[in-house]
Order: structure tokens, then C-alpha cells, then sequence
């Protein structure tokens, strides 16, 4: 369950624009939408292009891809982005759980920068009247995972009712933080939630750093005080993983990387495929390392069939092969 949206791509030709707009670099900020309409007209001209996304649609469309059954809450709007949302869902085998909303499908605005890295401007639309009311038990039937992202958190009354639903059908809660800006602004809900409810709980360095306040080794250590499993994605000095007195450290894919977008995501659908298939956590951790690297070999959050037949093989041979 995640915000539904349409993700542009936008290639920046230098960091200025991240300026212009007041954009913390790397960061993902809620925006209006006519903050959003004065983006895409400053950014007009720049290499563009648009896909379906959302944190938590990245990581189920990673997973559909590996074989997985998969379906996917969310809001959209009555329009043609809502469709073309819906769609690539369809496409990629997703099994499709949409409310219709009144306002414009949400979209969120990824400006890559030339060191890849890429900072967000979302504006949620209708993504963001996702409510409890929409939540029922009829969701979650036949499925064994609920998968969830952090951006959620500005409904926090839908976040609680959703896992105490899924809970109550004994599915196994996976959380993956939101940017670091929006742990820090809810970073006590978020610990009470985790606690009492998450049993994966998976975070970049900053976002780690933000809900716990500390730092790599220390900080894993407080994740895995609140979750049965605790995941710290380091970029481009791998991850670690810890679950009780278990903890292994896993190093990254080499890759040539031209866009992190949807590279945290990637990897959390690679190691959650591999715990749904009985896998230990450091070859949780090396599929991980396979989808996130292998997706920032690409522009966006999607890789093609040719990118995904080198993924898949790769994935073969070091689990389920």
C-alpha cells in the first residue's frame, strides 16, 4: 500500500534548479500543486519522461517482476494519469485495489542530478486521500505480506487501521522509511507503529539517523530493538541486516549508475523476495543488492525486459536456482 503516482523524470543539467526552487538536494518534499505546475514549467525543455511510481508501487512492480503474486492499494483521480497508472499496473501483473478520488492523480517530480542523485517534489493529489474508511479486511485476503511505505505518514489514522487489519490476518508487516525530512517531523508515531506492529523495518543511513539518533552499526542495532528484522541501506557502501544476534554486512552490485531513482525500492523488493522464498539474510541481502544496483543502470524506477533477464539470472543462481 502506497501513494499512487506518476513519477517525472527530469534530467538536470546542473544543481541550480535545485536552488531556484529551494529543494534540499536528495530530499523529497510535499508540494503544492501549483508549486508542482511551476516546477514542470521551469524544468520545460530538459530531458523528461514519465512512469508510474510511488516508493511502495516501485517495490511490488520489482517483485511481480521476479515472479511473485502481487497487488497494490492506492488512490488515484478520475483522469487520463489515474488510467495510465492503473495500466502499467495491470501490465506488470499487479493486481490492481484503486479508489477513485475527485482530485488529480498525484505526481511526483524526480530531478536527477549528474551524480545521480535525484531529490522529489511530490504533490500528492489524490494519493493523499487514501483514508481508514477505505481499509477492509477483504484486502489482504490470500496474501501472506503487506508491504507499506513511510510517506504514508501524513494519514497517520489509515496507516494504524491498515497494520492492525493486516495484523489481525497474520500477514508479515514490511516498513520502508520515508526521506529523512518526514521521519525526523513524525519520528515518534513512526517508533510506536514499529514497535508494536512491523517486522521488517528497512532505512537509508539518513532516514536511520533521523528515527533513532544514532549511526550505522548503532543505529541498525536500535532497529532491530523495535523490528524482528532490521535492514540499513548504505548506498554505495552496501547494507547490513540484523535480525536478534544475527548480522551480516552485504556489499553492492557492481554497476554503472546514471539515476538512483527507485534504487532503495529495488532493493527492498529483491530481499523481500528472497524472505518470502525461506532465504538466508545475507542472501536476502544479495538479491536486494542485485535490483537496487542493476535499476540505477537506468533512467527511473523500471527496467526493461533486457535489464531484467540479466536481474533474474543473476537472482537464480544465488537463490531459488
Amino acid at each position: 500500500m502506497g501513494n499512487a503516482l506518476v513519477d517525472v523524470l527530469t534530467i538536470l543539467e546542473s544543481d541550480r534548479t535545485l536552488k531556484e526552487f529551494d529543494l534540499p538536494k536528495g530530499s523529497m518534499q510535499l508540494v503544492s500543486k501549483e508549486f508542482s505546475n511551476r516546477l514542470l514549467a521551469g524544468t520545460l525543455g530538459l530531458q523528461r519522461q514519465q512512469s508510474s511510481g510511488g516508493s511502495a508501487a516501485n517495490t511490488i512492480n520489482g517483485l511481480a517482476n521476479l515472479g511473485m503474486e502481487t497487488g497494490f492499494v492506492g488512490k488515484i483521480g478520475k483522469d487520463n494519469l489515474g488510467k495510465f497508472f492503473e495500466k502499467d499496473l495491470k501490465k506488470n501483473n499487479i493486481t490492481p485495489v484503486m479508489f477513485l478520488d475527485l482530485d488529480e492523480t498525484g505526481r511526483s517530480i524526480a530531478l536527477v542530478s549528474k551524480d545521480a542523485e535525484r531529490t522529489m517534489a511530490t504533490f500528492l493529489g489524490a494519493a493523499g486521500d487514501l483514508h481508514q474508511e477505505d481499509i477492509d479486511a477483504d484486502i489482504f485476503k490470500g496474501y501472506k505480506y503487506f508491504h507499506l511505505e513511510g510517506y504514508l505518514v501524513q494519514s497517520r489514522a489509515l496507516i494504524r487501521k491498515a497494520v492492525r487489519v493486516a495484523k489481525a490476518h497474520d500477514l508479515i508487516i514490511s516498513l520502508d522509511m520515508a526521506t529523512y525530512n518526514i521521519v525526523s517531523e513524525n519520528r515518534e508515531f513512526l517508533e510506536k507503529l514499529i514497535r508494536e506492529y512491523v517486522d521488517i523495518l528497512m532505512a537509508n543511513e539518513t532516514e536511520a539517523e533521523a528515527l533513532t539518533h544514532m549511526k550505522a552499526n548503532k543505529a541498525l542495532d536500535a532497529m532491530a530493538d523495535m523490528a524482528e528484522v532490521a535492514v540499513l541501506k548504505m548506498g554505495k557502501d552496501g547494507s547490513m541486516v540484523k535480525r536478534g544476534s544475527e548480522k551480516c554486512k552485504i556489499g553492492i552490485e557492481k554497476v554503472n549508475s546514471v539515476d538512483t531513482t527507485g534504487a532503495g525500492d529495488l532493493y527492498a523488493a529483491g530481499f523481500l523476495y528472497g524472505y518470502c522464498k525461506d532465504q538466508s539474510l545475507e542472501v536476502c541481502g544479495k538479491v536486494g543488492s542485485i535490483l537496487g544496483g542493476h535499476v540505477t543502470e537506468m533512467i527511473g524506477a523500471k527496467m526493461d525486459e533486457q535489464k531484467w533477464a540479466v536481474v533474474k539470472e543473476k537472482v537464480n543462481n544465488i537463490c531459488c536456482g
